[in-house]
C-alpha cells in the first residue's frame, strides 16, 4: 500500500526536482512565458502583437496564447530569443516556464463547533444557512477530477447559472456526460513534449484534485469513511456551489506555469466566482511578481471580481517559507482538527503510550512482542545514526526478526520509510519516535506501526515487551486546532510589508473524495478507497475557498477584497480548551503562523465592517515595489485618469495599503511608523458606533486615532491612523492586534512589527 502522506509529500519533492531541472533547461532552450499585461478591449483569435512578436522568429514557436483576462503567450524560445523579446515595447516580463508543486467531514463540524458567531437576518444575509443555496462557481486548478464520485452528484441542484460561459471537454477517458449541474466545467492543458506520459484529459489520475474539489464544494454524502475510520457525513464547505475543474498538473510533469496562466485566462472568460489553487512554487524559489504565474493570473482574476485562494506551502515550520503571498491572494495555512488517529503502544507493565498513525494490523493485543532499539540492532560497520533511523542496510536481521523495533526520525524523512527496512527484515512492527509530526497520521496499511513523541521514547525503551494496537479515530481531541508543523510560515519576503499567511484552516488528516481506481492506496485485501485521508496546506485551501464561495453567494456585490476581509477579521484565535491556539511545539501561534487566526464558518457572512483594498491600493503596491508608471499601465486593466506613482515610493510604504492586517519591516524606534486604514460598513443602515481595543506587547507603544468610528448607512467609510513607536530597539519581531467592536460585531486586525533588519 502506498502511504497517504508520503504520496502527497513525495509528489511535492518530485515537483521540486522537476522545477529545478526545467528551470535549467528553459534557460538554454525551452518554453518561456511572455507577459504583456492587461488584455485590450478588442481581442482576436490571436492578438496581432503576439503574432508580430513571433513572426520575427521564423519558426512555429507558439505553445499557447493568453487573450481573455490578460495578454501574453508561451513560446518555445532560445535564451537569446527570450532576451530579445523582453526588450520589445509592450512586454512586461519574459521568464522560463516554471513547474510548480502541489501543496499537499469532520473538519466542517469542528469549524462549526469553534464558531461563536450567530447569524441573523439583515440586508446582506438571506438566511441562516452557510452553504445550502449557494449559486457560486468555484474554479479549481489542480490534477483533475474523478466525476463518478458520489460527492459530485447533482441531486436537488437547480439549473446551471446563465452567466456560465465555460465548457466540458470531450477528451481521453472523459466526455460531456461526466459533467452535470455540480461539475459544470472541465478543461485540461496539454502536457508538453518532455512528458514521460502524455495524458490530455480532465480526469484525475492523482487524486489530489478530486480531494480538493470535494472539500470545497462536494455534495453531502452520508456514511463515508476510510475503511471504517473517521466515519460520518462528507460534504464540502459550499455544497450548493458549482465546480469548474482546470487540470493544470500531471503526475509526471508537475504544474506548469504556462498551463496555470492558461487556466486563469480561461476561468476569467468562463465566469467563475472563486479560484482555488492548492499549489505553488517551492519556498526557496522567490520570483518577482511579474515572473510569478500565480501572482500574475490572480492579479487579473481579482480585477475581474474573482476571489483567488491559494495554499501557503508545506515548507514549515521554518520562518520566511510562505508562498503565494501577493496582496490580492488569500493565503491559507494549515491546522489540525479535533479528530485523532490513535494507534497506542501497550508496554509489558500495561502502561499505555499514545501513538499516532493509521494501521489495520491484526497482531495480539497483549504485550508479548520483544522490543529492540534500532541503535541496539545495528548492523556491523553501519553508521549508528543510520541504525537509530532504521535506514536501509543499517540493521542486523537476527536482532530485528520477530521484534518491535524502536526507530527515531532524526533526518525528518517520511514515517513510512522507516517501516520498509524493518518489514523486509522480518520485524513484527515499528514504533517511531518523531519530534515534529504531532497531529498528522501517516498510513501504514496492515503493518503494525505507530508514531510517538520524544517524551515517551524513553519510557518504551525501558520495557522488554510491548504490542501496537490497531487504529481508532476518536473525536473531541484537545487541544485543537494546532498549527501544522509543515505549514509554511511568515514573514513574507516577496513582498515585504504584507502579513502572510492570511488565515488558517483544517489541513491535517482531512477525509474527502478520491479517484476510484487507486489500487495502490488500498490496504492488502481491500478495494480502492472512495474517500481518502490527506494532509497539507492543499487541504486547508479549499476549506477557505468554499467559505469564500458561500460569502459571495450571500453578498453577490462584494469585491474579492471585501470577502477576504470578512474571512480574516472574523477569525478565531482560541482553541477548544478556550486557550490561545498553539503551534506543534505548544507555544502560542503568531500571525506568522496563522495570519488572522483559524477561519470561522459563519462569521464571514456578517463581519460588520470590511477593509476594501482598492485598485489604487494595488497600483500603489506596484509603485512601492519598484515598477514604473509605464509598466504599471501595461499591467493594469483600468487606471484612473491622472494616476501616477507617489513621489515617495518605497517598500516600507507597502504597509499603508488598505489591507486587513498590518506588517511593518525595517522598524526604527526613533522614527516610529504610521499607517492608515479605512473601514466600510456592510451591516446595513443605523447609528453604529465602534470602539477600538489595542492588544500590544509591553515594548511597543501603539496608538489609534480616532478611537471611535461612526457609521449611519450601508457603504459608509471611516478612516483611522495607527502610530507605532518604541522607547528601545526591538530585539525580535513583535505581534498584536487592533479590534473595532460595537457590541455585536468585532472586526480584528493582527499586526507584526519587525526591527530594522532584513527578514
Amino acid at each position: 500500500m502506498k502511504p497517504l502522506v508520503t504520496f502527497i509529500f513525495g509528489l511535492t519533492s518530485f515537483f521540486i526536482f522537476v522545477s529545478l531541472f526545467t528551470e535549467t533547461v528553459a534557460e538554454k532552450d525551452g518554453v518561456y512565458i511572455v507577459y504583456m499585461g492587461a488584455a485590450p478591449k478588442t481581442k482576436g483569435s490571436l492578438r496581432h502583437d503576439h503574432a508580430q512578436l513571433l513572426s520575427s522568429l521564423n519558426k512555429n514557436a507558439l505553445v499557447r496564447s493568453y487573450k481573455n483576462g490578460f495578454s501574453g503567450f508561451a513560446a518555445r524560445l532560445s535564451a537569446e530569443e527570450a532576451h530579445s523579446i523582453a526588450q520589445r515595447a509592450g512586454v512586461v516580463s519574459v521568464f522560463p516556464d516554471p513547474v510548480l508543486e502541489l501543496h499537499t467531514t469532520r473538519s466542517w463540524d469542528f469549524l462549526n463547533y469553534q464558531t461563536s458567531v450567530v447569524i441573523d437576518s439583515n440586508p446582506n444575509s438571506n438566511s441562516n444557512s452557510t452553504s445550502n443555496d449557494s449559486g457560486a462557481i468555484i474554479g479549481i486548478l489542480d490534477t483533475g477530477i474523478w466525476p463518478e464520485s458520489e460527492s459530485f452528484n447533482d441531486k436537488a441542484m437547480g439549473p446551471i447559472p446563465s452567466r456560465w460561459n465555460g465548457t466540458c471537454a470531450k477528451a481521453q477517458d472523459f466526455n460531456t456526460s461526466n459533467c452535470n449541474k455540480k461539475i459544470i466545467g472541465a478543461r485540461s492543458y496539454e502536457d508538453d513534449e518532455t512528458s514521460v506520459i502524455k495524458y490530455q484529459s480532465p480526469r484525475d489520475m492523482v487524486g489530489h484534485g478530486t480531494h480538493v474539489a470535494s472539500t470545497a464544494a462536494g455534495s453531502e454524502v452520508q456514511g463515508v469513511s476510510y475503511y471504517g475510520l473517521a466515519e460520518g457525513t462528507a460534504k464540502g464547505g459550499s455544497p450548493g456551489s458549482r465546480i469548474a475543474m482546470y487540470r493544470v498538473c500531471s503526475p509526471n510533469n508537475g504544474c506548469r506555469g504556462s498551463s496555470i496562466l492558461a487556466a486563469f485566462d480561461d476561468a476569467i472568460a468562463d465566469g467563475v466566482d472563486v479560484l482555488s489553487l492548492s499549489l505553488g512554487a517551492p519556498s526557496f524559489f522567490k520570483p518577482q511578481i511579474t515572473d510569478d504565474p500565480i501572482a500574475l493570473g490572480a492579479f487579473h482574476a481579482v480585477q475581474h471580481g474573482i476571489t483567488v485562494v491559494c495554499s501557503a506551502g508545506n515548507d514549515g515550520p521554518d520562518p520566511g517559507t510562505v508562498v503565494n503571498a501577493a496582496p490580492w491572494i488569500v493565503t491559507v495555512a494549515a491546522s489540525t482538527i479535533d479528530r485523532a488517529f490513535e494507534s497506542d503502544v501497550v508496554l509489558g507493565d500495561n502502561t499505555v503510550i499514545k501513538g499516532e498513525g493509521i494501521n489495520f494490523a491484526n497482531i495480539q493485543k497483549s504485550p508479548v512482542y520483544p522490543i529492540v532499539y534500532g541503535k541496539s540492532a545495528k548492523k556491523k560497520d553501519a553508521d549508528v545514526n543510520d541504525s537509530r533511523n532504521c535506514n536501509t542496510n543499517s540493521l542486523d536481521q537476527e536482532l530485528v526478526k520477530g521484534k518491535i523495533v524502536v526507530c527515531e526520525n532524526l533526518d525528518k524523512t517520511y514515517a513510512n520509510e522507516h517501516m520498509d527496512e524493518v518489514k523486509q527484515l522480518g520485524g513484527i512492527g515499528v514504533v517511531l519516535i518523531d519530534y515534529d509530526s504531532k497531529g498528522m497520521a501517516s498510513s501504514f496499511g496492515t503493518f503494525p506501526m505507530t508514531v510517538i513523541s520524544s517524551e515517551d521514547g524513553a519510557k518504551i525503551c525501558r520495557n522488554p515487551v510491548a504490542t501496537i494496537l490497531r487504529t481508532t479515530s476518536p473525536t473531541k481531541y484537545t487541544p485543537a486546532p494546532i498549527i501544522a508543523y509543515f505549514s509554511s510560515r511568515g514573514p513574507s519576503t516577496i513582498p515585504k510589508n504584507i502579513l502572510k499567511p492570511d488565515i488558517a484552516a483544517p489541513g491535517v488528516n482531512i477525509l474527502a473524495a478520491w479517484m476510484g481506481n487507486d489500487t495502490a492506496e488500498a490496504p492488502e485485501g481491500k478495494d480502492p478507497p472512495l474517500y481518502n485521508l490527506i494532509s497539507g496546506t492543499s487541504m486547508a485551501c479549499p476549506h477557505v475557498s468554499g467559505i469564500a464561495a458561500t460569502v459571495k453567494s450571500k453578498n453577490p456585490t462584494w469585491s474579492p477584497s471585501a470577502i477576504r476581509s470578512a474571512i480574516m477579521t472574523t477569525a478565531n484565535q482560541i482553541n477548544n480548551l478556550k486557550a490561545p491556539i498553539t503551534t506543534e511545539k505548544g507555544v502560542a501561534a503568531t500571525p506568522y503562523d496563522f495570519g488572522a487566526g483559524e477561519v470561522s464558518l459563519t462569521g464571514p457572512l456578517q463581519p460588520g465592517l470590511v477593509y476594501e483594498t482598492t485598485a489604487i491600493d494595488y497600483l500603489n503596491f506596484l509603485c512601492h515595489h519598484g515598477y514604473n508608471i509605464t509598466t504599471i499601465k501595461t499591467i493594469a486593466n483600468a487606471i484612473p485618469d491622472g494616476f501616477t506613482c507617489p513621489k515617495e515610493s518605497s517598500i516600507d510604504l507597502i504597509s499603508n495599503i488598505n489591507y486587513p492586517s498590518i506588517a511593518i519591516t525595517n522598524f526604527n524606534e526613533k522614527a516610529g511608523r504610521k499607517v492608515n486604514r479605512t473601514l466600510t460598513n456592510v451591516a446595513g443602515d443605523g447609528n453604529l458606533v465602534y470602539t477600538v481595543t489595542i492588544d500590544s506587547p509591553a515594548n511597543l507603544d501603539v496608538k489609534v486615532v480616532p478611537n471611535k468610528l461612526q457609521f449611519t448607512k450601508n457603504g459608509d467609510k471611516s478612516s483611522y491612523e495607527v502610530s507605532f513607536s518604541a522607547a528601545n530597539p526591538l530585539k525580535e519581531d513583535v505581534f498584536g492586534s487592533i479590534a473595532w467592536s460595537n457590541g455585536k460585531y468585532k472586526v480584528r486586525s493582527p499586526f507584526a512589527v519587525s526591527s530594522k533588519r532584513d527578514n
